[in-house]
Parts: C-alpha cells; sequence; structure tokens
C-alpha cells in the first residue's frame, strides 16, 4: 500500500523518496560508473551502445541522450548522481541548473547572486488561497 504523499503537490518540486530512488536505480547506476576513466571514455565514443548496456528504460535512455536533466530527475535520477554526466560533458553544476530552468548560464548566476529565485508559488498546492 502505497503511503500518502502530500509533498507531491509542491509546484517545481520533485522529492527523491524511496519510490522515485527504485524507479532510478538503473539509471542512477549509470551515472556512478562514469566515475571511471574507461567508462567516460566508452560513452563519449558511442553513448547509444554504452547506454545499451545498462537495464534502463527507453526513456531513461533518450533523456540521457537529449541531456534533459529534468525528464531524468522525473525518471528517477539523483541530482548527485546525475552530475557525472554533466561533468563527463564538461560542463559546471551550474550550467545544468541554469539550464534545468531555462535560462542561460548567466541569467542563472544573476538571479543566485540576487538571492535566489522568488518564493511565490512555492508552496504546496493545498497551502494556498487558490488551491
Amino acid at each position: 500500500m502505497a503511503l500518502e504523499k502530500p509533498y507531491l503537490d509542491i509546484p517545481g518540486t520533485t522529492i527523491f523518496d524511496a519510490d522515485l530512488a527504485r524507479r532510478g536505480y538503473h539509471l542512477n547506476m549509470f551515472c556512478m560508473s562514469l566515475m571511471k576513466a574507461e567508462n567516460r571514455e566508452r560513452f563519449k565514443a558511442d553513448e547509444r551502445a554504452y547506454l545499451d548496456a545498462w537495464s534502463l528504460t527507453e526513456e531513461q535512455k533518450q533523456a540521457v541522450l537529449a541531456r534533459d536533466y529534468n525528464r531524468m530527475i522525473s525518471l528517477g535520477g539523483n541530482i548527485y548522481f546525475l552530475a557525472k554526466i554533466f561533468a563527463t560533458d564538461g560542463k559546471s553544476y551550474q550550467y545544468a541548473a541554469a539550464s534545468m530552468t531555462g535560462m542561460s548560464q548567466q541569467e542563472y548566476a544573476q538571479m543566485m547572486l540576487k538571492g535566489g529565485r522568488s518564493v511565490q508559488g512555492n508552496r504546496y498546492i493545498g497551502e494556498r488561497s487558490d488551491g
């Protein structure tokens, strides 16, 4: 029996819980494999072939190939594991975070220097007067 998860209605937020961890296990293990230089080289040489060696779903593979980090997170990817992908690509954490918001890296950096994103709308839907 699934537990009640009131946190699922936080707009723009994905909570990495046990269910999501189970869903993303193979995706996250693939990411961890990129900690070894020889695996990074194999991945960069033929990404699809390397992904096919893992028990990822086709949807997870497509998200990796597209570098769609938001989709990877929704499919069980944990940002700390996904960091291995953007590091393999020679990209910074800031770059990846910016891409996830639809901003340029410079726009994202400026937003963070000004205190981060607005808290408007970052409540449980049930806590808002319009929810």
